[in-house]
């Protein structure tokens, strides 16, 4: 994806901070705490062999520097590149514990979902270091940040890479404050129709990006609705990943949503957008351009 320079030399400029962290490593004490099953946590050396099965923590391991302790991956995991090269392990949800086991991982990183309790529980009985979260909000990137900054024992580095996402999201907040605030829908799945709620941080990225959402009233990450209440709530325009807008464009029934017979669709980038880790701020500048064109850099 093309980068406006701004953009380019502000993540130049996180590689350079995050090197110079590097010769300043922090000396840790052991990890303690519980994750979000409740479980406790408790992890004195640093992990050589990770299998993280969250996108996100995926994605926060290679900015802090351990790509090269991951063994184990979801097909989900794309970004960045060399994380193709790691062997998937399934979806993420309902885990291959025997497979996960037979990779002699000293950590696992999982979602908090209730159908990964029983893979934590037993992974857990073997002994393995198990960390369970739930990275649902841009609040849980900061904390899952920090936590797997301190059991890797570089905290610094973590607040570099926490710090540098937060000046972004900040930086289009303010730019898109004064801007007129669209009200839109996100299509999220088709059949059945789901959309993004508060419970999100996809929801979030919307506030930041200057818009509102006409679903803020799900409290959870996302919801079932139907297509005539999307009429009835009468959005300015559609978020919509490209299959998503494409399915939309070739179904007469969205016809009765102005955004769409109007054809406000706004072609999201999914592999961006959906991922509550490091590159939160530039999916926070690629949805603020889409709703304020030539306003954001």
């Amino acid at each position: 994806m093309f980068l406006h320079v701004r953009h380019r030399q502000s993540y130049f400029c996180l590689a350079l901070a995050i090197a110079a962290s590097a010769c300043a490593k922090t000396r840790s004490e052991p990890v303690a705490g519980r994750d979000d099953f409740g479980d406790t946590i408790r992890i004195a050396a640093a992990p050589t062999r990770i299998v993280s099965l969250n996108p996100a923590t995926t994605e926060i391991l290679f900015t802090l520097g351990a790509g090269s302790r991951i063994i184990g991956r979801t097909e989900y995991d794309l970004w960045p590149d060399s994380a193709r090269l790691i062997p998937a392990m399934g979806g993420g949800i309902s885990i291959n514990v025997e497979a996960v086991l037979g990779a002699r991982p000293d950590l696992v990183l999982l979602y908090a979902s209730a159908e990964n309790r029983s893979a934590a529980d037993r992974l857990r009985a073997a002994g393995i270091n198990t960390v369970s979260l739930k990275v649902d909000h841009i609040a849980d990137f900061r904390r899952t940040t920090e936590l797997l900054g301190a059991i890797l024992h570089d905290s610094a580095r973590a607040r570099v890479v926490i710090d540098s996402v937060q000046r972004t999201l900040d930086r289009v907040r303010s730019t898109t404050r004064g801007a007129p605030q669209p009200r839109i829908f996100w299509h999220i799945w088709d059949s059945p129709l789901i959309t993004v709620g508060s419970g999100s941080f996809m929801s979030e990225l919307v506030d930041i990006a200057g818009a509102t959402n006409v679903y803020s009233d799900i409290n959870g990450p996302s919801g079932p609705i139907s297509l005539e209440d999307v009429a009835r709530r009468d959005p300015d325009f559609i978020l919509a990943g490209p299959i998503g807008a494409a399915q939309i464009n070739g179904d007469p029934r969205w016809r009765i949503v102005r955004a769409a017979r109007d054809k406000k669709i706004l072609v999201v980038d999914t592999t961006l957008v959906a991922r509550p880790a490091v590159r939160l701020g530039e999916a926070a500048v690629s949805l603020a351009r889409l709703l304020h064109p030539g306003l954001v850099r």
